[in-house]
């Protein structure tokens, strides 16, 4: 019996999942890759994709900062309980379906968006459209490609796609992952939110659980309105 409560007790640890904990850090578990990227912007300073630039060292399991003050970032230090760090989540737990909607006017595309998810990561439009223009002229299949390149690349899922309105939306297809995110703005690189990508689980520090998705975007600098995700606050506050 004590064996198997104990293999039991190693299959939870093991476990691919990120748990928020209360005030405190990210507890992430599964041994889970952890890696660095960086935004690929244009001469315009247009967000195009992302680049990998390396794996970074961890264990099983690993603690990433939430409150913003780690001087050990990505990871955690203590530093919440140095700041008196509130985290409290306020983020909907609904079915991201829930809250979507339609945009109009696409040819063979039908474009959804959850506003509350967006952390205006730039992806979505250009130096001369934006998305609900570019469906305009989907009936071109260059630029219907163009659309749903530009939704792939958004982190935060906010912004989804399918061929169909009975149809599935189409995911691209990302490892399973956290993702330290560089931000290229006008003024120069700055510290962009924590990408979960794979359909990691993210579980509240009350135990209840988010909808699972396959990309998801968490605030790193503790200033977010709509914690445990990000929404893009880091960029106004300048935290590093």
């Amino acid at each position: 019996m004590k064996e198997t409560i104990m293999s039991d007790e190693h299959e939870i640890r093991n476990e691919k999942k990120v748990i928020v904990k209360q005030d405190g850090p990210y507890i992430v578990q599964g041994n889970i890759p952890l890696v660095r990227k960086t935004q690929i912007v244009s001469e315009y300073g247009e967000p195009l994709t992302w680049k990998k630039d390396e794996i970074l060292e961890t264990s099983e399991t690993y603690l990433l900062c939430r409150c913003g003050h780690s001087q050990e970032k990505p990871f955690c230090d203590g530093a919440h309980n140095e700041v008196d760090f509130d985290g409290k989540e306020t983020a909907d737990t609904q079915a991201t379906t829930a809250r979507q909607m339609y945009y109009p006017d696409g040819t063979n595309i039908l474009v959804k968006v959850d506003a509350t998810l967006c952390m205006e990561s730039g992806f979505c439009g250009t130096r001369s459209a934006n998305i609900q223009q570019l469906l305009r002229a989907t009936a071109d299949t260059n630029v219907r490609a163009q659309v749903m390149a530009m939704i792939e690349r958004c982190p935060s899922g906010a912004l989804t796609y399918s061929l169909d309105e009975n149809e599935p939306d189409i995911e691209p297809d990302y490892p399973q992952q956290v993702a330290v995110t560089i931000e290229i703005t006008s003024t120069g690189p700055i510290a962009g939110p924590l990408w979960v990508t794979g359909s990691i689980p993210i579980e509240r520090a009350d135990g209840q659980s988010f909808e699972t998705r396959n990309r998801v975007t968490l605030c790193h600098c503790g200033l977010s309105d709509n914690k445990p995700l990000c929404d893009g606050t880091h960029r106004h506050e300048g935290r590093k």
